[in-house]
């Protein structure tokens, strides 16, 4: 069963409207995710061309032969990104029913692996298709502008939360950002129930514009599922569980998947995730004491591990089991790794 609901609206042009609108927003910011995790985004400033842009292009992509788009498939890749075809992804160790693209920041790859920071896999070049050369930049744009949005956000929350607005920046200085490019195609559930499954996100938060008009994403509450619709030019937010961590459970990262569409239908959107440095760790927020009296506290990750302060360590974590193609051609003997077991290093 599932209802259907809007989410809170958080428009971040409160932010310059004078002191008494922006403490209502800060007050909201907090409240909201500290009640559900999730809302809708207003007034963060991107332009809806670059965002209409994007999104035909990835369409244009999706539409090429297989053959063109497993071109730039991930196990082409030691860093996790470029093309995952329909079911190459698992949430939960249940197949997902999405084709994406996932990219990160261009870097060159590290040569020579330091073994107390495994996640230095991670750091490399994307992979890009020479079908559609317009995407690289649209992309790169669209990262670079939901990036600025993303440390609004955050040095919102430190305010909302009693801190200094620039808590955070230190863990920014330079940040691992994903972009994900994802399309679900509609089908019978025959193979499997879910587009993506239940989970929550591993770094600090995201930004998710889906397709006008799209359906199926839901959010989980006190039990119940909860269908978000988009609303025009927002977009829908949650945070991660690093920003769960550093809030000692005050701020709470919330379940979320997608549903399959129709068959005959597809859905296409764009979740962005902001995350640090993956060498970082986001410093513990010193709340006021009517806010840590209200805190949950932080158990383990979604899959009943450690849920490290690192980013590097749960963001490795989560690819190496969400990817096993790339996992089993590049990086086997990480499964050992005494840094990554959930009972060696607790950083």
């Amino acid at each position: 069963m599932s209802a259907t609901t809007t989410l809170p609206v958080v428009d971040l042009t409160e932010l310059n409207r004078g002191p008494r609108a922006r403490a209502e927003l800060l007050t909201l910011l907090r409240t909201v995710t500290h009640e559900i995790g999730f809302f809708h985004l207003a007034g963060h400033g991107i332009d809806p061309v670059l965002a209409g842009d994007l999104l035909a292009a990835a369409r244009r992509f999706f539409a090429l032969p297989d053959a063109a788009k497993l071109g730039i498939e991930n196990s082409h890749s030691p860093q996790f990104r470029g093309y995952t075809r329909i079911g190459g992804e698992r949430t939960q160790g249940y197949v997902d029913w999405r084709e994406q693209i996932d990219i990160g920041p261009e870097r060159a790859a590290v040569a020579a692996i330091d073994s107390a920071k495994p996640w230095e896999v991670l750091h490399g070049p994307n992979l890009w298709p020479a079908q559609i050369p317009e995407l690289r930049d649209l992309a790169l744009q669209w990262i670079e502008r939901c990036q600025e949005v993303g440390i609004v956000l955050l040095r919102a929350w430190a305010e909302s939360l009693g801190a200094p607005a620039g808590f955070f920046d230190d863990a920014f200085a330079d940040p691992d950002p994903l972009l994900k490019i994802a399309r679900y195609p509609g089908h019978d559930r025959s193979v499997t129930g879910q587009g993506v499954g239940s989970h929550k996100d591993v770094g600090v938060l995201t930004l998710l514009y889906p397709e006008p008009g799209s359906t199926g994403f839901q959010v989980e509450h006190e039990g119940t599922w909860i269908d978000v619709a988009p609303q025009p030019g927002c977009f829908i937010v949650n945070i991660g569980e690093l920003l769960e961590l550093a809030t000692g459970g005050y701020l709470e990262a919330t379940a979320h998947r997608v549903l399959p569409p129709a068959p005959g239908t597809d859905r296409i959107s764009l979740p962005f995730f902001l995350n640090p440095g993956l060498d970082q760790a986001l410093p513990t927020v010193p709340l006021p004491s009517e806010l840590a009296a209200a805190a949950r506290g932080v158990g383990t990750d979604e899959h009943g591990g450690t849920l490290h302060s690192v980013y590097g360590l749960n963001a490795l974590k989560s690819r190496l089991r969400a990817h096993p193609n790339v996992t089993e051609r590049y990086h086997a003997e990480l499964s050992n790794s005494p840094v990554l077991s959930d009972r060696g290093s607790t950083l």
